[in-house]
């Protein structure tokens, strides 16, 4: 492998990590146990397996990809709890899953599609505490989320 392509493949690793870590931001400002560290993580990990896919003689890029989706998807079940008969961590679950994706999407060089996908799961995560926002827009928000 040539040093502009280790280049290449190393901005693509601190961009996931970047976006990862801004979706995480939003947990740590409203206290949650993932935060900064575990989506900065998950997105950086996600996409050295996206890169690692695409330069591994013989390999299938979209079979690595799968089992990452799968993995993830085994971290976010141990995430969700029940706590005296509520459930817990579901959203964690699914924006860690979502960060994944994020991660994923850099690896492959799709690097408009994660930045859009960053901003929207930030969004998501942070219009869940506007004031009023679930009155609004006549939902209940997460019940069982913590506020």
């Amino acid at each position: 492998m040539d040093w502009e392509l280790e280049l290449i493949l190393a901005m693509r690793t601190v961009i996931a990590t970047v976006l990862g870590g801004l979706v995480g931001l939003e947990r740590m400002i409203h206290q949650r146990e993932a935060s900064i560290r575990t989506y900065a993580a998950v997105s950086m990990g996600a996409c050295v397996f996206a890169l690692i896919s695409q330069h591994i003689p013989g390999a299938e890029p979209s079979r690595i990809a799968a089992n990452i989706v799968v993995g993830i998807g085994f971290l976010g079940a141990g995430i969700i709890m029940q706590d005296s008969g509520k459930t817990i961590g579901l959203t964690t679950a699914a924006t860690v899953w979502a960060t994944a994706a994020i991660g994923t999407a850099v690896g492959f060089g799709m690097y408009v599609l994660a930045t859009l996908s960053a901003a929207i799961v930030f969004l998501i995560l942070a219009s869940h505490h506007l004031p009023g926002f679930s009155r609004k827009i006549g939902l209940d928000g997460d019940r069982n989320e913590k506020p």
